[in-house]
């Protein structure tokens, strides 16, 4: 059967970022990190990887934990509750355009440190950032908390992911370059004179399709969930994760049969597959892992019912297969998972 609920997972080196933010404003984190189903032993796991769900939990865990939706990364808090302002502010707006100003705008009242200006041209809209005088460098993380929050409500209200052309940020590439790529577009560049992302400019027409009906379940996961929710889905290797997710596992095609279905030829598939940092196989890898984390995350199937239904005859291979893509075994993903429960009923 075709997969289903495939949301991806997030990066364990990119958990850590979240978590020097708090580590930094003197939080304990690691109640955090239990409540929201992290397995401590995941941290210390290079090539671990965490849900969706448990991401946005950590998110919303330390905005509450410092009253600071920014994390700490402006001098002023974006206090609790702002990004459902800023919702209910943009809720109103008639169309894409409007929507994005009035997101920016709000964004401009509630920090000091950074902020952004939008330009329009017939090839794209510009969101360019700038920082204080006197103020530091902001990281990525920083770049990439403000844009999603921004990118994310647009998203939302207008009903559609708004394609991102490029991105350039004048701060250094960081240790998950990968992870931004997924979140922003392949084409990335870091160390430049400026910061700013370019969009598509389609949006900007588009009316604003959201009500007060459908805010309520939206705000249940926004914004942690954004990160997964509007990743980049214009590469080749999206578009072969995609093929791969709507067929059954059993019927995965060979590299020359998934060309045939893409339209190109097997040798510039594996190209442009190698420019974006995959290949065939570990594409395929890296979906049957992410499928495997939601399955011991989210459903009752024992391992070995899980490994059969990622591809595996014997699950003594479903074993060493997932320690070599994640570090750990399953039964750690499976505690995780228990953990999240036990927070969820206690709540």
């Amino acid at each position: 059967m075709p997969l289903k609920n495939d949301k991806g997972t997030i990066s364990v080196s990119l958990v850590e970022e979240t978590l020097a933010l708090a580590r930094a404003r003197g939080l304990d984190v690691l109640p955090l990190v239990e409540a929201a189903g992290i397995a401590p032993a995941m941290l210390a796991a290079p090539k671990s990887r965490v849900s969706s769900a448990q991401y946005g939990a950590l998110w919303a865990g330390i905005a509450r934990a410092l009253d600071d939706e920014f994390f700490g990364q402006d001098s002023h808090p974006m206090r609790c509750g702002s990004f459902i302002a800023m919702t209910q502010t943009a809720l109103t707006a008639r169309n894409g355009a409007q929507a994005i100003a009035r997101a920016l705008g709000f964004m401009r009242l509630v920090l000091d440190d950074l902020s952004a200006q939008l330009t329009s041209e017939p090839e794209h809209v510009r969101i360019t950032f700038t920082h204080r005088n006197g103020t530091p460098q902001p990281t990525m993380f920083a770049y990439a908390t403000y844009f999603i929050l921004v990118y994310g409500l647009v998203c939302w209200l207008v009903g559609r992911r708004i394609p991102l052309l490029s991105a350039s940020f004048s701060c250094d590439e960081p240790p998950a370059a990968h992870e931004y790529r997924l979140m922003f577009c392949d084409v990335m560049y870091f160390g430049q004179d400026a910061s700013y992302v370019d969009l598509s400019p389609e949006f900007l027409a588009l009316p604003v399709i959201q009500t007060t009906q459908s805010i309520k379940p939206f705000l249940r996961d926004a914004p942690g969930s954004f990160v997964v929710k509007y990743r980049n889905p214009g590469s080749l290797a999206a578009r072969v994760r995609k093929t791969l997710r709507a067929l059954p596992m059993a019927g995965w095609p060979a590299a020359d049969q998934m060309a045939l279905r893409l339209n190109v030829a097997e040798a510039t598939m594996r190209r442009h597959l190698k420019q974006e940092g995959h290949t065939y196989q570990s594409i395929k890898d890296d979906l049957r892992r992410d499928i495997a984390i939601g399955e011991l995350q989210g459903s009752g199937r024992s391992i070995a019912d899980i490994a059969t239904r990622v591809g595996f005859a014997e699950p003594s291979a479903f074993h060493r297969a997932f320690r070599k893509w994640t570090g750990m075994r399953p039964t750690d993903y499976r505690v995780a998972r228990a953990s999240l429960t036990r927070s969820a009923e206690s709540d």
